[in-house]
């Protein structure tokens, strides 16, 4: 993967996925803006691992479902002159089973679809002259990775409401692949299950131990898929490997899907 010198923003890279996705393209010898939108600590320790691959990185504050925090996210890459690749990796949820209908309110799925859909609008929206930019530059397109879930596809997940705005996120990809080329791909990534702390800090440690031992007795692969297997397929997604796919939704799940 060729992309020494070339920049990345991966959003909510503070942790988890986004930390680990931040990690293979600081390796791979990308410059990095890294963005939180509270966990400044682990913010800073993702941007020292990264740092010590030698990757040029910046750390930027900023809640994606504002769209001045998105113009500021992107605005930290500015003076590099150009933006490679744009990972919209933040998102947000509330833990709640799917026939508890009274548990989410109108306010839980306003905040959810603002972070999980509006907000990747808003980032492609802010990056769209960088990344048209570094088109022109290396003639070739430039590419947005959105992280969405199985969830989208299928309609389980933490709750209705989840699920619904990573279905939107699906669908958004076709539009923008379609609106913003040929400069720009965009394509997406639709995890199952994860290993990360995303299920203890929504369910408490006992809660996240059942969820991951029910998937790991379930799925095909018998596994549970790390933080560091799916940033492989980002990755993969940023760089020119994939340089004649736009517009895909891609599972990665261990097999989960095939349970119907």
């Amino acid at each position: 993967m060729a992309v020494e010198g070339l920049c990345a923003i991966v959003t909510g890279s503070a942790s988890g996925l986004g930390a680990a996705t931040a990690l293979l393209l600081a390796k791979a010898g990308m410059r990095i803006v890294v963005n939180y939108s509270n966990s400044k600590t682990e913010a800073e320790q993702t941007a020292d691992l990264c740092r010590k691959e030698g990757a040029e990185i910046v750390v930027v504050q900023g809640d994606v479902s504002r769209d001045e925090d998105c113009r500021r996210i992107v605005a930290a890459a500015a003076p590099w002159g150009r933006l490679d690749v744009l990972v919209n990796n933040a998102g947000t949820t509330k833990h709640v089973p799917h026939a508890e209908l009274d548990g989410l309110s109108a306010e839980d799925f306003q905040r959810i679809f603002a972070v999980n859909t509006i907000g990747p609008f808003q980032m492609v929206r802010a990056a769209r002259p960088l990344l048209e930019q570094a088109a022109r530059q290396t003639e070739r397109a430039s590419a947005v990775v959105n992280v969405s879930s199985v969830a989208g596809i299928s309609g389980v997940g933490s709750s209705i409401a989840y699920a619904a705005s990573k279905g939107a996120l699906n669908t958004m990809t076709l539009s923008l692949s379609r609106a913003l080329a040929p400069a720009i791909r965009v394509n997406t990534v639709c995890p199952g299950y994860i290993d990360t702390p995303w299920f203890t800090k929504g369910r408490g440690e006992a809660g996240a131990k059942q969820v991951r031992d029910a998937v790991v007795a379930r799925v095909p692969l018998r596994t549970a898929s790390s933080a560091e297997d799916i940033a492989q397929l980002v990755v993969f997604l940023a760089s020119s490997a994939s340089g004649q796919m736009t517009g895909e939704v891609v599972r990665m799940d261990a097999g989960m899907h095939l349970l119907g």
